[in-house]
């Protein structure tokens, strides 16, 4: 087989996984654009099933209790041009679309890169894959319940203590949202990020030590771009949890370096 044929076979398997995501976020989004999750009492226990409702989805549901939650008591949440509503709850089926099909995503990466990755590097993989969803669903957690309520509380302290009534664009509210989600998702794989290029050979676990004042920086300029404003102070609601997730990781990873050079004595 030539060079040419076997990018051309690589692109074609690359092209047939993309569809395969985008088909399964698809299919999840769209389903939670159509239905309503509908309560339901079974043996005392609150149980939900889908009845069709597009005008009051899961989305929509979803946005009322992010509302209710998050957005202080003096701030209103309003919509100020048509379809704004909608493309917010879109964001959120989608979001919701890609953290349910992630197990799919995470098979597909895998199946692709897996040709050019050593057993070793494969295995892993494999061993991380269920741990770093986890990780990704305790980090969304973690920001929805722990900062970012605390974050609009502060930011809107400013508009309270100036005597004024706060109006805020639900795409705003639900972009904001959806950035500190993603921020904290993402930035919780970081354990599992130094564990895996440890543990494949790429790095050692002194790596993670020698550049740790290097990396306090790069997460703090992290935090700054994330934020969404000037301020300062919100950019350490991230990149605290981060530096604490890069000394935890830091510490597992010589930890579990210092376990297998005594079992291999």
């Amino acid at each position: 087989m030539s060079e040419f044929e076997e990018i051309s076979k690589h692109l074609q398997d690359l092209r047939g996984k993309i569809i395969k995501i985008v088909l399964v976020v698809g299919i999840i989004s769209v389903f939670i654009l159509t239905f309503h999750a509908t309560p339901f009492e079974f043996n005392g226990i609150t149980l939900y099933y889908p009845m069709p409702a597009p005008f009051d989805n899961m989305a929509a549901q979803l946005t009322e209790s992010l509302k209710i939650e998050l957005v202080p008591e003096q701030v209103q949440l309003i919509q100020t041009a048509p379809g704004q509503a909608f493309f917010a709850q879109l964001y959120i089926s989608l979001l919701l679309g890609v953290v349910f099909g992630m197990p799919l995503i995470v098979k597909e990466a895998v199946g692709f890169l897996k040709p050019a990755l050593e057993e070793k590097e494969i295995s892993v993989i494999r061993s991380i894959t269920i741990p770093s969803i986890v990780l990704f669903a305790v980090g969304c957690l973690f920001s929805y319940i722990l900062v970012i309520p605390y974050v609009l509380e502060f930011l809107y302290k400013y508009g309270e203590s100036s005597g004024l009534i706060t109006f805020l664009n639900i795409m705003d509210f639900v972009s904001f949202v959806l950035q500190f989600l993603l921020a904290f998702g993402i930035s919780f794989q970081l354990p599992l990020i130094m564990y895996a290029t440890t543990a494949s050979g790429a790095t050692d676990a002194k790596f993670w030590r020698r550049n740790l004042r290097y990396a306090i920086v790069v997460i703090i300029i992290f935090g700054a771009v994330i934020t969404p404003d000037g301020s300062g102070v919100t950019m350490w609601f991230i990149a605290a949890p981060m530096i604490v997730l890069y000394l935890a990781g830091m510490f597992f990873v010589e930890r579990k370096e210092k376990k297998i050079a005594t079992l291999k004595s």
